[in-house]
C-alpha cells in the first residue's frame, strides 16, 4: 500500500471510510508557521458530505484534530499529525453484499491485490472519504504559498454535458479566484450553475449518478519551477490528481484540443509589459518544457460518475465464483464534482509546495 507521497515534505495517509477515524501525517513542514485553523475547517466544509441535496446524506462534520506538530499556534518543526473521527458509518449496509463486486469500484481489484482481506465497507481506503485529510494538508499548503502571493482556485467546468465558460487564460486576478472558493457550487456563469444542479438531481431520480469536470488555475508563481523530465509540473502535479479517486483525465492548457491547433495557433508568443516577460495566449497553461513561464498555470481534472448507484448491474459473486446482479444502497453521492473542488486545489497546493 502507498499511502506516502514527496520528498521534501512526506504526507502519509492513512483509515478507512468506516473506521474509528481517518488522517495525515506531514512531515518536513517548516518550523513557526503560523495556522489560521478557522480557514482549515473553511476547506474542510466545502468537501463535507451532506451539506445540500447534490450530496450523500451521510453526516460528517469533518471536524480535525491536530495531534503533533503544532503548539501555541505555529507549527513545530516535527510532524504534524491529524486526525478526523468518522462517526456517521452505516457499515451494516455492506455486509448483504461483501461478496458482490460492485461495478465501477475497487472491490475486485482490492480483493485480489489484498487477498481478501481489505476493509470492504463503504469502499475502506479506496474510498473517496480519505479525501478529507488530503484538504486538512492542502489547506496547510496554500496558506503557506499565499503568503508567498500564490493564490490557487478552481470552478465546476462541466457536470456531463453542461458546460462552465473556460477560466480567462490571460485576465485572470486573485480577488476572482479567491471569491469562488466562497461559492458553495461554484462557477463562472451562474445560469450554468443551476442546469448543472437540475442534471444531478434528474440523475438522482433516476437512481443514477453523473460526472464532470474541475478546472484549476494557479496565479502568481515564478518563473522556473519545475524540473525535466520527470519533476515538470505536469507530471507532479499529474500524479496528484490521478491519486484522488475517480479522477480519469487531466490536461493543461488548451490539453487534448491543442492537438487540432496549428503550430502557428498554438504557439504563445511572447511581449514584454513593465520588464515582464509574458504571452499574448496561454495554450501550454502556464508550462514550457515542463517549467512554469510566469503565466497562469491552468489544468483541468475529469471526475467519472459516482459508481455507487441504485440501478442495477450485472456483476459476480466473488466467493461462489458465479454471475449475479446488484442493487447499491445507502447514502452516496449523485456527483461527487462539487465536493471534489477543494481537493483538486489542495493536491495542487501540496504539489506546488513540493517543487518550491
Amino acid at each position: 500500500m502507498s499511502g506516502v507521497w514527496g520528498n521534501k515534505i512526506k504526507y502519509s495517509i492513512f483509515g478507512e471510510s468506516h473506521g474509528n477515524a481517518i488522517g495525515i501525517t506531514i512531515d518536513g513542514l517548516p518550523s513557526g508557521v503560523e495556522l489560521d485553523i478557522e480557514e482549515i475547517n473553511r476547506e474542510m466544509r466545502r468537501r463535507a458530505p451532506g451539506k445540500n441535496k447534490f450530496s450523500t446524506a451521510r453526516q460528517e462534520k469533518d471536524e480535525f484534530e491536530i495531534l503533533s506538530g503544532y503548539f501555541n499556534g505555529k507549527t513545530t518543526g516535527t510532524p504534524l499529525c491529524a486526525i478526523i473521527r468518522n462517526s456517521d458509518q452505516h457499515s451494516k449496509d455492506y455486509e448483504k453484499t461483501k461478496n458482490l463486486m460492485r461495478p465501477g469500484h475497487a472491490d475486485y481489484t482490492g480483493f485480489v491485490k489484498y487477498s481478501g482481506f481489505n476493509d470492504y465497507r463503504g469502499g475502506g481506503h479506496f474510498s473517496g472519504r480519505i479525501t478529507a485529510p488530503i484538504v486538512i494538508a492542502g489547506a496547510i499548503a496554500k496558506q503557506i504559498l499565499k503568503k508567498k502571493g500564490i493564490i490557487i482556485g478552481s470552478h465546476i467546468k462541466s457536470i456531463r454535458t453542461i458546460e462552465d465558460n473556460f477560466f480567462d487564460e490571460i485576465e485572470l486576478n486573485n480577488e476572482f479566484l479567491e471569491n469562488l472558493s466562497h461559492i458553495e457550487f461554484p462557477t463562472i456563469n451562474k445560469d450554468k450553475a443551476l442546469e448543472m444542479q437540475e442534471e444531478i438531481l434528474l440523475a438522482r431520480e433516476d437512481r443514477d449518478s453523473v460526472g464532470g469536470v474541475v478546472e484549476c488555475a494557479i496565479l502568481n508563481l515564478p518563473t522556473g519551477i519545475g524540473s525535466p523530465f520527470f519533476g515538470s509540473v505536469e507530471s507532479i502535479l499529474s500524479s496528484l490528481l490521478f491519486s484522488i479517486p475517480a479522477v480519469k483525465g487531466v490536461e493543461f492548457g488548451a490539453g487534448f484540443s491543442i492537438s487540432k491547433m496549428k503550430g502557428s495557433e498554438a504557439n504563445d508568443q511572447f511581449y514584454i509589459e513593465e520588464d515582464r516577460i509574458k504571452t499574448f495566449t496561454n495554450n501550454n497553461g502556464g508550462i514550457l518544457g515542463g517549467i512554469t513561464s510566469g503565466m497562469p498555470v491552468i489544468f483541468r481534472a475529469a471526475f467519472k460518475p459516482t459508481p455507487s448507484i441504485v440501478k442495477e448491474q450485472k456483476t459476480v459473486d466473488i466467493q461462489e465464483k458465479k454471475d449475479t446482479t446488484i442493487e447499491i444502497h445507502g447514502r452516496h453521492d449523485p456527483c461527487i464534482v462539487q465536493r471534489a473542488v477543494p481537493v483538486v486545489e489542495a493536491v495542487a497546493a501540496m504539489g506546488i509546495l513540493e517543487m518550491l
